[in-house]
């Protein structure tokens, strides 16, 4: 089993690295290899250099970067909700993520790299505290599916009330229009490399968590008689999922399913076990982003949002996870 899983994780890097490399080529004009290579080297400074090295180096960074950002922030959420279903888009963190954004540019005229990430940690983890909170208001102990409820109707709360301040003022709908559908596309290598030492920390983060996470599974009686403070590894978990989807959804806007998809794959592929679902999800989530990004660029000729992409491929997933487990498993096998 040990060897299976390794062979997965080796041909998701190997992947990774092609598909990485394609997204950087592939596109309205097709570049070679080569161009590529001189690009990434300094080489070639005409045109089709400042193509790969202003458009789509940025879009590739984030994809994979922010990929695996989803990817593990999806893991964590399932493992801490033992919940398939859950994912930092469907229980609302985006939205409230994409709330406080839209507030910091109605009211405080936000622009800073490294504001606009404090805005969009703030929603995100008052999101998911205040989605914890309502799920587990008068029971005597976590409910699934009141966590799944109460995350989209918080969500839904939040995008409305997102949608209405942008409206009414058209400057902030002018900056949020292109934001809100979730797009890699952002064109601005400096805002990205802003992005990745914070999303670094936080699969760091999640990779310590894995082991208390685990003693969770078992019941929080259990997870403490092994040492698992289980408050502290929550709270922790909460922290690190809003740190994690809300720095991708301050710079990419809201791109949803990734984080419900692969997670659950890697639960069936290489097991329960976090020490081996984290490893999956941060390989695999960036592939699927940065497959979705080059499909969209090639089905429409003006680039199909990366967010439409993964909510054609996500919706027959999460309907078929809906059904029940057992059929779910059969489709993706």
């Amino acid at each position: 089993m040990k060897s299976t899983r390794l062979i997965w994780l080796v041909v998701g890097l190997v992947a990774l690295v092609a598909i990485f490399i394609g997204s950087l080529g592939i596109g309205a004009k097709s570049l070679p290899l080569q161009v590529v290579i001189d690009s990434l080297l300094g080489r070639d400074t005409g045109p089709d250099g400042t193509i790969i090295l202003q458009s789509r180096l940025p879009r590739a960074l984030i994809g994979l970067f922010g990929g695996a950002a989803l990817g593990i922030s999806g893991a964590l959420m399932q493992t801490l909700t033992r919940n398939p279903l859950a994912d930092p888009g469907i229980v609302g963190v985006n939205a409230g993520a994409g709330l406080a954004v839209t507030l910091g540019f109605a009211f405080a005229g936000i622009s800073q790299p490294h504001v606009l990430f404090a805005y969009s940690f703030a929603g995100a983890l008052t999101t998911a505290l205040l989605v914890h909170l309502i799920s587990i208001k008068g029971v005597a102990k976590p409910d699934p599916v009141r966590f799944i409820l109460a995350g989209l109707a918080v969500g839904a709360m939040m995008s409305g009330v997102s949608s209405g301040i942008a409206l009414l003022q058209p400057a902030v709908f002018n900056r949020m229009r292109f934001w809100m559908a979730g797009s890699l596309d952002v064109g601005d290598l400096t805002l990205v490399l802003a992005a990745i030492p914070i999303i670094c920390v936080g699969c760091i983060i999640a990779f310590v968590l894995a082991r208390p996470l685990n003693a969770l599974e078992m019941g929080d009686d259990m997870a403490a008689s092994l040492g698992t403070n289980p408050l502290k590894t929550q709270t922790a978990t909460l922290l690190t999922v809003a740190l994690l989807s809300g720095t991708v959804t301050a710079v990419a806007g809201p791109i949803g399913f990734v984080g419900l998809m692969i997670p659950y794959i890697a639960r069936w592929v290489v097991g329960p076990d976090l020490r081996w679902m984290l490893p999956f999800s941060f390989l695999y989530a960036p592939i699927l982003l940065l497959c979705s990004d080059i499909a969209g660029r090639l089905i429409v000729a003006g680039e199909l949002r990366v967010s439409i992409v993964t909510a054609f491929i996500g919706a027959p997933v999460l309907i078929l996870l809906a059904r029940g487990n057992s059929t779910a498993r059969t489709a993706l096998q």
